[in-house]
């Protein structure tokens, strides 16, 4: 990479940006639509389009880097603090105690940010001395160890050396592989400041020797167990599962090669309405997230949250979160939350959306009424939850 040739295309989800054919070679064109088409709608020069490059983003944030000259960086269209704000919520991290965040302008910002904090609480625990643990281990040996599998000696005694079972007290465990493979996406990323770079390097150094190199992906980070050993480790696991929930494969192999960063902003804004709702629903509300509604044999449908009255257990709201910008809300949209409620016998359904719409929606479908409401992200977080349960609950 030539750090003075290399050039970065920028657009902002769901607002399509225009480039001349100059700017984008074929080849670049080519792997934007052939690998990123889940994240970019990609127009080729042609005569609709002026003979102009088209690209639009579909409700994703992030970095791509294309090839050693050019990379395509995706802005979001809410304010960064509440990008924060909803990771706060989503991911458990207490973001807002750290120095600086709230400066952070920009998408590079939010990553060298949070990349920076991770590798700076790894090096504080490794100076402390990583968490071990005794792992059970079978080896021949030539010596005692443990104890002896006395069956294989007598399969083999030919063989001198003897095959021991042991356990040994060591770091080289899933805790600290999951860190340690976190960094290693960190740094091929392709998206971190030289300053940055440093400390995510001195930490991969510092684990580097004492913990393997192995896959991990963001499932691996929940639900683990902690305890007065290893309680640190929970938000360092926390700030993994969200480099590693939006860090996704390249097109091409190799150990240099740099990683795409890639937030989804839709499952992210829907996990994030969730949290929150759990945190501040009144007392007589409960809430379910993902409940799988079955119809019939391999026939079933998969909600986004219901609201449950704790009195009498019944469903009250079913919600379907849309990182959408519509003008309204759409016919495919109602049939699919009015089905959801018909089959769970719910008596309101909502859509939810991050911004107004044009046309505010309360009607009645036979007996379900059916509304949609703004959770927004353009105000504070606080302010816009509480706003959106007042009206949830009029």
């Amino acid at each position: 990479m030539n750090p003075a040739n290399f050039k970065i295309l920028e657009i902002t989800e769901y607002q399509a940006q225009s480039f001349s054919r100059e700017e984008i070679s074929e080849e670049v064109g080519i792997i934007l639509y052939e690998k990123y088409q889940s994240q970019v709608n990609v127009e080729f020069p042609s005569y609709k389009t002026r003979y102009q490059w088209k690209l639009t983003a579909k409700g994703y944030v992030g970095y791509i880097p294309l090839n050693s000259d050019i990379a395509l960086k995706i802005n979001p269209k809410v304010p960064i603090k509440n990008l924060f704000g909803m990771l706060e919520y989503t991911y458990n991290l207490e973001i807002f105690k750290f120095e600086g965040l709230m400066n952070c302008e920009s998408i590079e910002d939010f990553y060298n940010h949070l990349a920076y904090v991770l590798a700076d609480k790894i090096i504080e625990r490794c100076r402390k001395g990583l968490y071990r643990t005794y792992v059970p281990k079978t080896e021949q040996l030539a010596y005692v160890r443990g104890r002896l599998n006395v069956q294989q000696i007598i399969k083999k005694p030919w063989n001198v050396k003897l095959q021991c079972e042991y356990e040994e007290h060591t770091p080289d465990i899933i805790d600290n592989q999951i860190l340690f493979w976190t960094l290693f996406h960190i740094g091929h990323s392709g998206f971190c400041t030289e300053k940055v770079s440093l400390i995510v390097r001195k930490a991969y150094h510092a684990m580097q020797g004492m913990v393997s190199l192995q896959p991990y992906n963001s499932e691996d980070c929940i639900n683990r167990i902690y305890h007065r050993l290893n309680e640190d480790y929970h938000i360092l696991h926390q700030f993994c599962r969200f480099f590693l929930d939006n860090t996704i494969p390249n097109h091409e192999k190799g150990k240099n090669t740099t990683l795409p960063f890639l937030v989804n902003m839709a499952r992210l804004y829907e996990i994030f309405v969730s949290e929150w709702l759990k945190e501040n629903l009144p007392q007589n509300f409960t809430l379910k997230t993902q409940e799988r509604i079955n119809i019939g044999e391999n026939i079933y449908f998969q909600t986004d949250l219901i609201l449950y009255d704790t009195t009498d257990s019944k469903p009250k709201y079913i919600l379907d979160t849309k990182y959408k910008n519509p003008k309204h809300s759409s016919s495919k949209d109602i049939a699919q939350v009015v089905t959801y409620a018909v089959s769970k016998s719910c008596p309101e359904t909502v859509l939810v959306y991050p911004t107004e719409l044009n046309h505010s929606l309360d009607k009645y479908i036979g007996k379900i009424r059916v509304r949609n409401l703004t959770f927004s992200l353009d105000d504070k977080i606080e302010d816009a939850g509480n706003t959106f349960l007042t009206k949830l609950f009029s």
